[in-house]
C-alpha cells in the first residue's frame, strides 16, 4: 500500500535520525528569504516549495529533490533512495510537499512537526511553543 502522507517527526527525532543515518537529507523548503534571513537548521539544503516573486508552487520541486537525492545517494528496490526530511516554518508546507514526493514514488519521506519556527502562541509570536528553534537545536542564518 502506497503512503499518502509523510511521516511526522519532532525536531529532536529529526536531529537523531540525521545522526543515526548519514544518508538522510534535511531539506528546508521555505522561501529564499526565510531560509537566509530567518535562519535554518545547520546542514539543511534549500529547495523552495513556494518562493518569491510569484509565490506559486515550484513546478520543478520533485525533480529538484530527485536530483539532490540521486546526486550521491545509494538506492535500493525495497527502501528506495536516501530518507528525505522536509522542514518549513510550522509544518504545513512540508506536509504538502511531502505528499507530492510520495505521489512521485519517493519511499522514505518525513516532515518536521512544528517546523523551524513553530506554531503561533496566544500573542502571535513564533518560536515560543514548538519547532526547531524553540528546542534550541543547531541553526544558523546569514
Amino acid at each position: 500500500m502506497k503512503k499518502t502522507e509523510p511521516i511526522g517527526l519532532s525536531p529532536q527525532q529529526t536531529l537523531q535520525m540525521l545522526k543515526d543515518d548519514t544518508r538522510t537529507i534535511l531539506v528546508d523548503i521555505r522561501s529564499s528569504i526565510e531560509f537566509l534571513f530567518v535562519g535554518h537548521p545547520q546542514g539543511a539544503v534549500h529547495v523552495p516549495w513556494i518562493d518569491e516573486p510569484d509565490w506559486v508552487v515550484n513546478l520543478h520541486f520533485v525533480t529538484d529533490i530527485r536530483k539532490l537525492v540521486l546526486g550521491g545517494a545509494v538506492c535500493t528496490m525495497d527502501e528506495g533512495c536516501a530518507p528525505v526530511i522536509l522542514i518549513c516554518r510550522s509544518g504545513k508546507r512540508s506536509l504538502e510537499a511531502g505528499k507530492a514526493l510520495l505521489e512521485a514514488d519517493f519511499k522514505s519521506v518525513f516532515h518536521v512537526n512544528g517546523g523551524f519556527e513553530g506554531d503561533l502562541d496566544d500573542t502571535h509570536h513564533r518560536s515560543t511553543v514548538n519547532g526547531w528553534r524553540f528546542h534550541q537545536l543547531p541553526w544558523e542564518q546569514c
